[in-house]
């Protein structure tokens, strides 16, 4: 084996080049994220939808039952 010039870095030891990241990807901000965000995003509108879904249901279950009480 080749030995190198530096104790810490022995050539031919494994390791390759790394991906040239960009100035976002640096910062956590890379593609993965926008696409955590947007289906973190997709999951709240379906939560919010539920539950307007259940609220109006609720509401329309009160407003029968008032209905059946005035008559």
């Amino acid at each position: 084996m080749t030995v190198s010039k530096n104790i810490n870095n022995p050539v031919g030891q494994g390791g390759g080049q790394r991906k040239k990241l960009s100035r976002a990807e640096r910062q956590n901000n890379g593609p993965h994220r926008n696409l955590d965000r947007r289906s973190a995003a997709d999951q709240k509108a379906e939560l919010v939808r539920k539950m307007r879904e259940k609220a109006g249901a609720a509401e329309s279950a009160v407003q029968a039952g008032d209905d059946t009480a005035q008559s």
